[in-house]
């Protein structure tokens, strides 16, 4: 028989199978009027008491009616319609519903969602890291598991819709915030010396893409903004390089976006070697992109990363990511005495502090010549 506690505590019976079970209401159905009962269950009497007590507590923050209305995959939905859209930069919108069609519906859209659990979301994320990829042509001979950076993004995804149904009292806790996430490694950065340099540059000249590495080279530029650049963008007189829009490619389609942060609009200030460079690529203008195809439009980012490929190749030198440049320009400044804050600023880092961690390897050997010259100094003073 079951045990009846003070209004509000729920009931407690022992069920036919041993096991303990706590009973409670949490409101009535708007269409029938009947009670609507929640139940937990435990291999002991205080075990369910406990658990009784939590879940009641819990309860009055979540409207069991409207809760009941969502699973996970139409919670997304509703989410991403109202919230995602709105917040989201209009350049991830695609990404963002392309994580929750391909990844999140198919493996727990069905689940209830006030139903979900953390373990439900740890099973997600360990079979997305060994096969999540989606089969596609362009993917064939790419790794069956999703990146670890892809996987925390889902993860951020499914939190944030996770946060505004607990603010819309549909769960009483957003269970991702618990999850044990697989680390975000570092990729490792690599750079080309001053030699290499001349290589890359000798081989860029005979493959007509000479200027696009020196002005990435000169400036630091991320792919994107390099791409990005319309002649409006330059001022010749005062030698200066706006960057206010970047490349993309979404959905098959090269399209122009806003840049990612705020401090990513910015001002660069070029030297007479860029002013003259940009001077030969200018005569090859046939539209307002300062780099473009053979129609004068915008060229894809992944055409660029191509290019680099077979020139490396053809150059001799190891293969490195299109991003490397940025980190070549970043670290030949910092070894040649360009202060920190200014590389910052040039890279359209949000603070010189993200710039220093990045480049560690520079500055601490810039430490050490630091050191060694007030050494030097010291010992001549104290001679």
């Amino acid at each position: 028989m079951a045990k009846r506690r003070a209004n509000g505590e729920g009931t407690i019976r022992k069920r036919a199978d041993g096991r303990w079970e706590g009973m409670y209401t949490v409101g009535k159905n708007p269409e029938t009027g009947k009670q609507i009962f929640k139940n937990v269950l435990g291999k002991t009497q205080k075990e369910v008491k406990d658990k009784l007590k939590k879940a009641i507590e819990e309860s009055k923050n979540v409207d069991f009616v409207k809760s009941d209305k969502y699973t996970v995959g139409s919670w997304l939905d509703v989410w991403y319609e109202n919230y995602a859209l709105i917040k989201v930069r209009p350049s991830s919108h695609s990404t963002y519903k392309g994580y929750i069609e391909n990844h999140i519906k198919p493996n727990i859209g069905k689940i209830k969602l006030n139903k979900l659990t953390s373990l439900d979301l740890q099973k997600l994320y360990k079979k997305l890291l060994e096969s999540g990829r989606v089969d596609r042509i362009e993917s064939r001979n790419q790794p069956k598991g999703l990146s670890v950076k892809t996987v925390r993004n889902i993860n951020q995804i499914i939190s944030s819709a996770l946060d505004v149904a607990v603010t819309e009292k549909l769960i009483s806790m957003n269970v991702a915030k618990s999850c044990a996430l697989p680390k975000q490694e570092q990729k490792e950065m690599h750079t080309l010396t001053q030699s290499q340099l001349n290589q890359l540059f000798a081989e860029a000249d005979k493959s007509g893409v000479f200027e696009l590495y020196y002005l990435d080279l000169a400036t630091g530029l991320r792919r994107g903004e390099l791409l990005g650049l319309k002649w409006e963008n330059i001022d010749f007189e005062n030698k200066t390089i706006t960057v206010r829009q970047q490349v993309m490619r979404i959905d098959g389609k090269t399209i122009e976006a806003p840049l990612k942060t705020k401090n990513a609009y910015r001002i660069i200030l070029i030297g007479d070697d860029v002013i003259e460079v940009l001077k030969k690529q200018k005569a090859k203008e046939i539209g307002e992109f300062v780099f473009h195809n053979e129609k004068g439009e915008a060229i894809s980012p992944d055409s660029v990363n191509n290019m680099l490929a077979r020139v490396l190749k053809r150059a001799g030198l190891p293969k490195i990511r299109f991003h490397d440049l940025r980190h070549t320009f970043a670290t030949l400044a910092l070894q040649n005495g360009v202060d920190v804050k200014t590389v910052s600023g040039m890279l359209g880092h949000f603070s010189a502090g993200f710039t220093l961690d990045t480049y560690t390897h520079v500055t601490t050997e810039s430490q050490v010549k630091a050191a060694n010259t007030m050494s030097s100094i010291l010992t001549n003073a104290v001679g």
